[in-house]
């Protein structure tokens, strides 16, 4: 074999050529394959003399890393040239107007729950949660709901059967509260509530929180202190409020609170008073021992006071336009 440099021109331009990875592919492996060039070259060694053999291995070493070395530069080449085909396809304009990203928010029923939650919790109350497939006991019975009570019926309950309900007030979760927890007692419940109703004011499903403190030196004086307290932080001040005497067959005294609307309309909130010495007698507190409130707070009817909201139906229907404005 005679030396020239007509091997390393030929390579140099092949490679040169070369546009993709799989080209060049096929040129190491015509050049230094198994069966390439140079392993052939190689193989042949064995029948020339010393001094002819070490000349030729020597030129073959040569032009074999001289074509690895060209192959890896071509190959950063394409690589690089892939690149930046890329990234001018994905650049972006950063002097364009960016892209606006719509926020979800949470809906006013929620924001309304949270602030009493945490109003309550200042207070030391504690929040609990309970069945909304209530039985007949927890939800009447144990609440000296007598079984001739309208709200039996099945136009004002969902009944599942003759004991077993959807629940019609968070109020059933006052005796479950007294049935496991020790005395003293300050607790809150928020949730659904059910009842056979459907107009402007009222819906079939709605949210309730229910609120139980039991103590030694509990009175009606501190009950509507927390009333009064927790609707004038509601309303930023600026709400009139009133307080009427009323009837709940588990409080006695009892007394619905009701807001003056914006259209000047009084529209009831919530109900309260003390609990009824039956209720206590039903889960075996000495009433002449332990005293306690309670009250039931209508968080739709609240969030429409707010917020202006004349439909309580808004609340349910599921309208982008109407919830954007809570943003």
């Amino acid at each position: 074999m005679k030396f020239s440099s007509k091997l390393i021109e030929s390579t140099n331009i092949e490679i040169s050529n070369c546009t993709t990875i799989h080209e060049l592919e096929k040129i190491r492996i015509k050049y230094l394959g198994k069966k390439g060039y140079i392993t052939l070259e190689m193989k042949k060694l064995s029948v020339l003399k010393h001094q002819e053999k070490k000349e030729i291995a020597c030129y073959l070493n040569h032009i074999k890393n001289h074509i690895q070395n060209i192959l890896n530069i071509r190959k950063k080449k394409i690589y690089q040239d892939l690149l930046n085909v890329s990234v001018n396809k994905q650049k972006i304009d950063v002097t364009l107007l960016g892209r606006k990203i719509l926020n979800g928010n949470l809906h006013p029923i929620t924001m309304t729950i949270h602030f009493l939650k945490n109003f309550f919790f200042k207070l030391g109350l504690e929040f609990v949660s309970g069945p909304e497939i209530e039985d007949a006991y927890h939800n009447f019975d144990a609440l000296n709901i007598d079984e001739n009570h309208p709200s039996r019926s099945m136009h004002d309950t969902f009944w599942f059967d003759k004991s077993r309900l959807l629940r019609t007030q968070t109020s059933s979760m006052q005796v479950r509260i007294m049935k496991k927890k020790k005395l003293p007692i300050r607790c809150i419940v928020a949730g659904k509530v059910y009842r056979n109703d459907y107009d402007s004011t009222h819906t079939p499903m709605f949210h309730q929180m229910e609120g139980l403190i039991i103590d030694r030196n509990i009175n009606l004086i501190q009950l509507k202190w927390i009333i009064q307290s927790l609707l004038r932080e509601f309303f930023n001040n600026s709400v009139e409020i009133r307080f009427r005497n009323s009837y709940f067959p588990f409080t006695v005294p009892s007394m619905e609170v009701d807001i003056r609307s914006i259209q000047g309309e009084w529209l009831e909130v919530l109900g309260c008073g003390m609990v009824h010495p039956k209720v206590f007698k039903n889960l075996n507190i000495n009433h002449l021992e332990y005293l306690g409130c309670a009250f039931g707070i209508g968080i739709e009817r609240m969030a429409m006071l707010k917020y202006g909201i004349s439909d309580i139906r808004s609340f349910f229907e599921n309208d982008i336009r109407f919830l954007e404005q809570f943003k």
